[in-house]
């Protein structure tokens, strides 16, 4: 495996000044950066049936988007077009190192890596996103232009799939090349033309809709709460015009909600709710038994499988780790394992071997088995 790439930035002033608020070109980023894939590694990954993949173009009537698996014959055509490949992090290991440019960042908010494809003057259209991005140029050169912020009200172009803005506002251009970065924060229009062949890979991040925070939030509660517990407002003044709801009933209730939320909730639930991976990631009955007899057998190497997602949090107790949505408690002395399982992506057999008995590192490891996120080795 070659050595991890790293990105050449100040990491504070980035966090500081440019996360989440503004774009910044970052020219030679990576250094000596060479691209994992070509345009057939590409294509063949675009054929697969577990990858989602979209290949995109533009007539100059309306933009087109076909979805794969794709076979040889599409990618003849005689439009530009681009071809974007969805998670490839996840089965291509020098893809999944890349991750790692970001490691300054909690690892549970990469989502995960697209890899895109075009020939000259593909494109995907003006569009904003509603996460972070780290645009990596590959082979070739891009030209990237960045616009004005948009929201919920910015105009769109009808179509039933692609978010294209209906009016894009230039406000910077960017040519990238190999090694180069562009970051776009969250709402800022973008948009990448092709300059011949050319490769990019999006290191996208993940940012939980507030809704499903606040519902995940509410399980937690209402799975805790006594079903006999009741609204109360002792002290009250006498209601002065029949019927109304006053705007301290509201208050009331308001804070009656507020203080069950807060006093209820396990505090787990945010940590399952960000590590839930894009599909169910849990091995079959035959397939966890081979790797706890090879698990079994001793002297085993543990590798995360690329597409887990595993956190950890430190709670009063210990610490609580989280894999692929599922949650275990477990005491203070299992966090160095879990650290640097999440730091190195391995576990070799000394890692554990050294756990206080309290700390059941086998626990760990079955509770981490069971929930697709480790292969043994």
């Amino acid at each position: 495996m070659p050595p991890s790439p790293r990105l050449e930035l100040d990491r504070e002033t980035f966090l500081a000044r440019y996360w989440q608020r503004e774009p910044l070109h970052m020219p030679a980023a990576v250094a000596g950066f060479e691209t994992p894939l070509d345009p057939d590694e590409i294509a063949g990954l675009a054929m697969e049936e577990t990858l989602e993949s979209r290949l995109i173009e533009c007539d100059g009537d309306g933009w087109r988007v076909h979805h794969g698996p794709f076979v040889a014959a599409d990618f003849r055509r005689a439009l530009p077009f681009s071809l974007l490949v969805q998670a490839v992090d996840h089965v291509v290991p020098a893809v999944a190192q890349l991750r790692r440019l970001a490691d300054f960042l909690p690892g549970w908010r990469i989502d995960d890596i697209m890899v895109s494809y075009g020939d000259d003057g593909a494109s995907v259209g003006p569009h904003y996103d509603n996460y972070d991005v780290f645009l990596l140029q590959g082979a070739g050169d891009k030209l990237w232009r960045i616009g004005q912020r948009c929201d919920t009200d910015t105009r769109l172009l009808p179509h039933p799939e692609l978010r294209i803005l209906a009016d894009f506002e230039c406000t910077a251009e960017y040519v990238l090349g190999p090694g180069d970065v562009l970051y776009v924060p969250p709402g800022v229009a973008h948009w990448g033309i092709a300059r011949g062949e050319s490769t990019t890979f999006s290191i996208g991040f993940r940012a939980p809709r507030l809704n499903d925070m606040l519902s995940r939030r509410a399980d937690a509660v209402l799975e805790r709460i006594d079903t006999e517990s009741f609204f109360t407002d002792p002290g009250r003044p006498p209601a002065q015009r029949a019927g109304e709801i006053t705007a301290g009933d509201r208050r009331a209730a308001a804070d009656a909600v507020q203080r069950t939320l807060s006093a209820h909730a396990a505090d787990c639930w945010f940590g399952e709710l960000v590590t839930e991976p894009r599909a169910d990631l849990r091995p079959d009955g035959a397939a966890l038994r081979a790797l706890r007899e090879r698990w079994a057998a001793g002297g085993a190497t543990l590798s995360l499988d690329p597409a887990a997602r595993v956190a950890w949090q430190e709670d009063e107790a210990g610490v609580t780790v989280f894999a692929n949505g599922d949650s275990l408690q477990l005491p203070r002395a299992a966090q160095p394992v879990i650290e640097t399982l999440c730091a190195t992506w391995r576990l070799e057999p000394g890692d554990w071997a050294g756990m206080p008995p309290g700390a059941d590192g086998s626990t760990l490891v079955q509770f981490l088995l069971e929930s697709g996120c480790l292969d043994v080795g």
